[in-house]
């Protein structure tokens, strides 16, 4: 099925509803319209710890929580193979020393990975393209197989892939959950909302772990 592109008209729409936001904030409403509801954020260790030779970082960003379950799973895959994981968020600006390899995801907000991902590439970009680096992207449109999906979803990750041009990647469709957004994020979703992009969960877990196992080649 082709999916919908998020078009210049659905851009200018979210635009708009991002101004009138502006609006609110300026009128002292809007900073609790922008705070989506507490989730927990995962900062773990899992695996072998005494394995130096086979540390490897996940490291995520997320806006309502789904892309921590998904660094989690990828983390656990990992560590079942004899890998040392540490699972953190960008937000803590993790180091790299003492890896051995790198895993990256971020939602996708507006057309683009979250800013606070593409700054910890950009600050990183000299280690990282040293490392073997993978990332995992969730979005909730463009998940077809025809020439325009493809094309937005290689929009998606234009910036990270300019900073880092052999980097393996991966795309996951993610979860809509209007209950797991803050007022803002949900009158944007709702914007782009169509009978093709409806809200539920679209996280393929067997394609997550498959695709967990696949990369051991490159770690």
């Amino acid at each position: 099925m082709t999916q919908r592109k998020f078009t210049r008209r659905d851009f200018l729409r979210a635009a708009g509803i991002a101004l009138g936001a502006s609006a609110l904030t300026c009128g002292g409403l809007g900073y609790l319209a922008t705070l989506p509801p507490e989730f927990e954020m995962i900062d773990t260790t899992l695996g072998e710890q005494n394995i130096m030779d086979k540390k490897i970082l996940i490291t995520y960003a997320t806006r309502a929580g789904s892309t921590v379950e998904i660094a989690a799973i990828i983390g656990e895959t990992l560590s079942k193979h004899g890998f040392a994981v540490d699972v953190k968020p960008v937000s803590e600006n993790p180091s790299l020393d003492g890896y051995q390899a790198v895993l990256m995801g971020s939602a996708i907000r507006m057309g683009s990975w979250l800013p606070e991902a593409v700054d910890f590439v950009r600050k990183n970009q000299s280690a990282l393209n040293q490392l073997p680096t993978s990332i995992f992207t969730l979005h909730m449109l463009n998940s077809g197989d025809d020439e325009t999906s493809r094309a937005a979803r290689q929009a998606y990750i234009a910036p990270v892939r300019e900073l880092l041009p052999s980097v393996n990647e991966v795309f996951f469709r993610g979860k809509l959950d209007y209950k797991t957004l803050s007022f803002f994020d949900r009158l944007i979703a709702k914007a782009v909302e169509t009978p093709d992009n409806p809200p539920g969960d679209f996280r393929d877990w067997d394609k997550i772990r498959d695709w967990s196992q696949s990369i051991f080649p490159v770690l």
